[in-house]
């Protein structure tokens, strides 16, 4: 994503959104409802179909179909009813921000974060104000405009690495909203809470255990055991990446330094696997 120079048409963006390798899709003009009969899942980033859409309706606003190939996106939004930014400044402070691709100032006054995307499920934090968009989603992208309001750039990570600059939604929830059924967890001495905690996360529905590690790795580092989880976070049924990047979340959330690894441990855990207010934000 670039700036937009003065005058730079819907279609010019569109095709620099599908180099990029975000498929995209047109919006009706002015307004956020898809303009074709399938939605986001019409999004491509072929040209012929691109420049056949914008020249039929040059109007038309610009959607990127969120979720891996396209990028995910934190949506803090502003309303009458509340804002999302003093969510949106706690995830930052617990170090989950980190790594945005680009910042865009929305017509509401709030703003998209853009992140490396992943195949995350899109959700929702209706008390938070704030939407992941990730796969199934999409968001208008300038020079989209609503109401007569563009969404703007307002700053752009000209380089990042491909394994950076992702968001994780799950810790985020549970930061945020954390899960209702909690285990006692105020006096861990030690081992035998942290795997009465893992068999508590294990036996999570799927789809709720990164959460649900999160917030136990949360209180095991408060009590002061914050490496006890490691040994046992496998019963959770996560990938080792997954669980490295959970327990590490909930490290700094609670202000607990990452444990000394010995350089065996390090080549280990790096080897590679198989296979406005924008301040907001960093």
């Amino acid at each position: 994503m670039t700036g937009r120079p003065a005058g730079e048409t819907a279609l010019v963006r569109a095709l620099a959104y599908a180099r990029h390798g975000w498929p995209v899709f047109p919006c009706k003009p002015g307004r956020k409802e898809p303009d074709t009969a399938h939605g986001f899942k019409d999004a491509t980033i072929d040209v012929e179909q691109i420049t056949a859409w914008w020249t039929a309706e040059p109007g038309r606003n610009v959607a990127v179909a969120t979720g891996a190939p396209g990028p995910d996106v934190l949506d803090v939004d502003v309303r009458p009813v509340g804002s999302g930014f003093p969510a949106c400044r706690r995830l930052q402070r617990a170090g989950l921000l980190e790594g945005s691709l680009a910042i865009v100032a929305t017509p509401s006054g709030g703003l998209h974060a853009y992140y490396t995307g992943t195949e995350q499920g899109s959700g929702r934090l209706t008390g938070c104000h704030l939407d992941f968009k990730s796969a199934g989603g999409y968001v208008l992208a300038p020079p989209s405009a609503v109401g007569g309001k563009p969404y703007r750039l307002v700053r752009h990570q000209q380089d990042r690495q491909p394994a950076g600059g992702r968001l994780d939604w799950a810790a985020a929830i549970a930061l945020l909203d954390p899960p209702q059924r909690k285990p006692q967890a105020e006096r861990l001495p030690g081992h035998a809470d942290a795997a009465r905690l893992a068999g508590w996360v294990a036996q999570l529905p799927e789809g709720n255990r990164n959460a649900g590690l999160f917030w136990a790795a949360c209180r095991a580092a408060e009590t002061g055991h914050p490496g006890a989880l490691d040994a046992l976070a496998g019963t959770a049924g996560l990938t080792e990446a997954e669980i490295r990047r959970t327990i590490a979340s909930a490290r700094r959330s609670t202000g607990h330094r990452q444990p000394a690894r010995t350089r065996q441990q390090h080549r280990a855990e790096t080897r590679p696997e198989s296979e406005p207010e924008p301040e907001a934000v960093t």
